[in-house]
């Protein structure tokens, strides 16, 4: 165990604050790492010694033990872990697989990554999984009031079937990169600066397929054209997407697949609308009919005919209900109602008896209008033509 005290090792009062703790140390951690004094075993000691002080003081719990029983009393006691050495038992690598917390994940790299001497990478390629794709698929107001089943086509990747997905001949394997033996990236020193980049010989993988796949070519997939039918649901609504799991491209090196989105679009219709869940239509009777009331059979937008009733005095722009006619609701199955306006069929030609009929018929109703609703009133001068 180190014969100074922890405080004085830092450079430090015995009132420092956990950030200074930590500023302390980062700084002789930096000025005695072994990189930058290769073969000074004197500041290699300095370095762990400077560990143990920032293990203890930087713990609660140890530091006010440690405040308590003083340093002579805290070395006669037997604590920091001790093993019998002059740092608790501490290995030089120990000290670097904390530094992620004090430096950060790149200090390693900075000072040509011994840190990271004690961790083993995997030998061989990650598994990933695919992309998802997107696809526009265009259907009728009909499409989307019945439901349909609608063929999709297009290319997405596949995983090799001569490679089950591995990207591999049979019986080769994946090698260790023997540039950057694994790491992914190689060190270069400039001074006292060091600096990584990607390894060139296998692309920062840390790996090499000697042999690849003559069919994918070692990606593990391939793209084929898939032709599949999908089921739209009764109900659809303009812009809604559809998820078709698994139908992405597929992962690489045995990754799970992607998904396919379907975004739906609705073409419009010249007879038929769509409110909510309600299906709009217009009906365009006679003037008569509108007066004297009607029964009249239309057809709805899947074929069925539906009998409505046109009440007596029917206004221009009525909005006749039939209940549950209408496109069904995607999570509860309610269906909204079919809506039918009402309009008003104008002949811009009539026959001489037709004219004195309805002028006749003008003569006995009278020609003021009623204000009844807050409409103005307009005076009859004369017939025109």
């Amino acid at each position: 165990m180190s014969k100074k005290d922890f405080y004085e090792i830092l450079g430090l009062q015995r009132s420092a604050s956990k950030e200074e703790v930590k500023a302390a140390y980062r700084k002789l951690a930096v000025k005695y790492h072994p990189d930058k004094n290769p073969d000074n075993k004197e500041a290699e000691e300095k370095f762990k010694e400077a560990a143990h002080a920032y293990e203890i003081l930087s713990d609660d719990a140890k530091r006010q033990q440690y405040d308590q029983v003083g340093h002579a009393n805290y070395e006669n006691m037997g604590q920091g872990g001790g093993h019998g050495n002059a740092h608790g038992g501490m290995d030089i690598n120990d000290i670097f697989e904390n530094f992620g917390d004090i430096f950060g994940s790149g200090f390693g790299d900075i000072f040509g990554g011994q840190g990271n001497k004690k961790r083993k990478k995997k030998v061989g390629p990650d598994p990933k999984r695919g992309h998802d794709l997107y696809k526009e698929l265009t259907i009728t107001l009909k499409d989307a009031f019945l439901g349909k089943k609608e063929q999709v086509s297009f290319y997405r990747f596949f995983p090799c079937d001569d490679c089950s997905g591995k990207g591999l001949r049979a019986g080769t394997s994946v090698q260790t990169c023997t540039a950057c033996h694994g790491a992914g990236q190689v060190q270069f020193r400039q001074g006292f600066f060091a600096y990584a980049q990607a390894c060139s010989a296998c692309q920062g993988n840390g790996y090499t397929i000697p042999s690849p796949c003559i069919t994918c070519k070692g990606q593990s997939r391939v793209q084929k054209y898939d032709k599949f039918s999908v089921n739209i649901p009764a109900g659809i609504y303009d812009t809604a997407e559809l998820r078709i799991a698994e139908k992405g491209d597929a992962g690489v090196y045995g990754g799970p697949s992607g998904d396919l989105f379907l975004k739906i679009k609705v073409t419009p219709e010249k007879k038929f609308q769509r409110e909510d869940n309600d299906l709009v239509c217009s009906i365009m009777l006679t003037y008569p009919q509108l007066v004297l009331g009607a029964q009249v059979e239309i057809e709805s937008i899947d074929g069925t005919q539906e009998t409505i009733k046109i009440p007596k005095g029917c206004e221009i722009g009525e909005r006749i209900m039939v209940a549950g006619k209408g496109f069904p609701n995607l999570r509860n199955k309610v269906r909204g109602n079919l809506i039918i306006i009402t309009k008003c069929s104008i002949p811009k030609k009539l026959s001489a008896d037709a004219k004195k009929l309805l002028t006749d018929y003008s003569d006995l109703v009278g020609t003021d209008g009623s204000n009844s609703d807050g409409s103005i009133i307009g005076f009859f001068k004369k017939f025109l033509g």
